[in-house]
C-alpha cells in the first residue's frame, strides 16, 4: 500500500508545479523539446573544443568532446587522491531535549514526516564558513521555528566511528526574514544559519556536516568542499540528463522508488571526477526533494561532489530554471571555482551554460540539439569516457 509519507509530497509537488503536458514538463525544469538532428558530437575523432590557451588540444575520441587545458597544474603526478566517503555511522547525539515552545513545535511536528535538509556548499579558502539547513515538517512542509538544531562536523570525512564527529555548536531555527542572506539562501523561516567558530575553522577538502533537530532527533547531512583559487568543476542537471525522463521523479515518488539512470552516465562521470575536477549536481527541483537527490546519486554510484537545488518549495521551470541555474553558475565562477564542463538536456541548461561563459564544447547535451546557444549533442555517455579519462589532471583540492 502506498503510504502517506510517499504519497502527500507528491501531491504537494503536482499541485505546485505542475505536470505540464508530453516531454516538456519535470521535476525540476521545462524541456525545450527534444527534437532535431543530431550535430555537435559528429566532429568524432578529431575532437571538438580542444583549449590551445590551456595547453592542451582536443583529445582523439568518437565523444566529439574536447581536451582542457589545465590551470595552476598538478605538479607532475599521475593520479588524483580519491575523494575521502564520508562514511562514518552519525553521531550519538544524547538524549532529546525540551521543545523551547511545549505546544507550538509539537504541533508541527505531528503535521508530518520531517523534511529537515542541508545546503551542501562550495567555498574558497578565504569565505566566511556558514552551514545552512532548513527544517519542516509535513506535506506543507511547514516550517519549524526558534527551536535548537545541533550542528557536528566529520572533519576531512575522516573517521569510521561515531566517536570521530567534533560538536561545533547548536543553533536556533529562525522566523521569516530575522536572518540575511547566506551563500544566496534566503530566509524563508525555519532556517538553520550557523557561522562555524574560528578555532574550528575548515581547512581544505571535503567536510561532512550531520544536523540533529534536539527535541525529536530528526536529522540531515551536508557537505562544504573548501577549494584553493582556481579549482576546477564540472556541473551537471539531473533530471532527464542523469535520470532517463524529464518527469520520472513524479512517477518515483508515488511508487517510493528513484528514477532509472542514464546508462553510462555514473561511469562518464566518475571519469571526469577522478582526473581532479569536482562535480556539481545543479537542478532545479525543489528544496525539499534534496534528500531524494542525493539517495539517487549515492544508489547509482555517481562521484561525490556538491548538491544544488532550488530553495524554494515549488522548484523552477522555464525562464526561471535559467536564471536560477544562471545565477549558481556566476556565483561558482565568482569564487574563483570555473566550470570546466556543463551537462544538460533542456533549452533552459543550454541557456544557463551559454551565458555563464562555459566554453564551446563543453556545454554538452544530452539527446538534445540545442540550435540557439551552440552546445554539443551527444547520445551515449560511454563514448565521452575514453575522452574524459584522458583530460589533464585537475586536482588542486587536496
Amino acid at each position: 500500500m502506498l503510504s502517506l509519507t510517499r504519497l502527500l509530497p507528491l501531491l504537494l509537488f503536482v499541485a505546485l508545479v505542475g505536470c505540464g503536458s508530453g516531454a516538456s514538463a519535470d521535476a525540476g525544469e521545462s524541456n525545450g523539446g527534444a527534437g532535431g538532428a543530431a550535430a555537435g558530437g559528429a566532429a568524432g575523432a578529431a575532437g571538438v573544443g580542444g583549449d590551445p590557451a590551456g595547453g592542451s588540444a582536443g583529445v582523439a575520441g568518437t565523444s566529439g568532446v574536447g581536451g582542457v587545458g589545465q590551470t595552476g597544474g598538478s605538479g607532475g603526478i599521475e593520479s588524483c587522491p580519491a575523494v575521502p566517503t564520508c562514511g562514518a555511522p552519525p553521531p550519538d547525539p544524547g538524549p532529546t531535549r525540551d521543545w523551547r515552545h511545549s505546544v507550538a513545535s509539537p504541533l508541527i511536528v505531528n503535521t508530518g514526516f520531517a523534511n529537515l535538509r542541508g545546503r551542501d556548499l562550495f567555498l574558497a579558502e578565504s569565505d566566511e564558513q556558514w552551514v545552512i539547513g532548513k527544517v519542516a515538517y509535513g506535506v506543507t512542509d511547514k516550517d519549524l521555528k526558534d527551536e535548537e538544531v545541533d550542528i557536528w562536523l566529520l572533519r576531512d570525512c575522516a573517521g569510521t566511528s561515531e566517536g570521530d564527529w567534533e560538536f561545533l555548536g547548536t543553533a536556533i531555527t529562525t522566523q521569516d526574514g530575522m536572518h540575511p542572506p547566506v551563500e544566496g539562501v534566503d530566509d524563508s523561516g525555519g532556517r538553520v544559519y550557523f557561522q562555524i567558530p574560528a578555532a574550528q575553522r575548515l581547512g581544505r577538502g571535503r567536510h561532512r556536516i550531520h544536523l540533529v533537530v534536539a527535541g525529536d532527533h530528526s536529522s540531515a547531512d551536508l557537505y562544504i568542499e573548501v577549494l584553493p583559487d582556481g579549482q576546477q568543476v564540472f556541473v551537471t542537471d539531473v533530471d532527464g540528463t542523469l535520470t532517463t525522463k524529464e518527469n520520472e521523479e513524479f512517477t518515483a515518488l508515488l511508487t517510493g522508488t528513484l528514477p532509472n539512470v542514464n546508462s553510462g552516465a555514473p561511469e562518464a562521470l566518475r571519469a571526469i571526477a577522478a582526473r581532479g575536477y569536482r562535480p556539481f549536481y545543479l537542478t532545479a527541483r525543489p528544496e525539499f526533494l534534496v534528500g531524494r537527490t542525493r539517495e539517487f546519486l549515492e544508489v547509482y554510484g555517481f562521484p561525490p561532489g556538491i548538491v544544488h537545488t532550488t530553495t524554494t518549495l515549488t522548484g523552477a521551470t522555464g525562464n526561471a530554471a535559467v536564471g536560477y541555474k544562471l545565477g549558481e553558475l556566476n556565483a561558482t565562477y565568482a569564487k574563483g571555482f570555473p566550470v570546466i564542463y556543463a551537462f544538460g538536456n533542456t533549452a533552459s541548461d543550454a541557456e544557463a551554460f551559454a551565458s555563464a561563459g562555459v566554453a564551446d564544447g563543453r556545454r554538452m547535451m544530452y539527446q538534445f540539439t540545442d540550435s540557439s546557444f551552440g552546445c554539443t549533442r551527444f547520445d551515449d555517455y560511454s563514448a565521452l569516457v575514453p575522452t574524459l579519462s584522458a583530460l589533464p589532471l585537475g586536482c588542486l583540492y587536496w
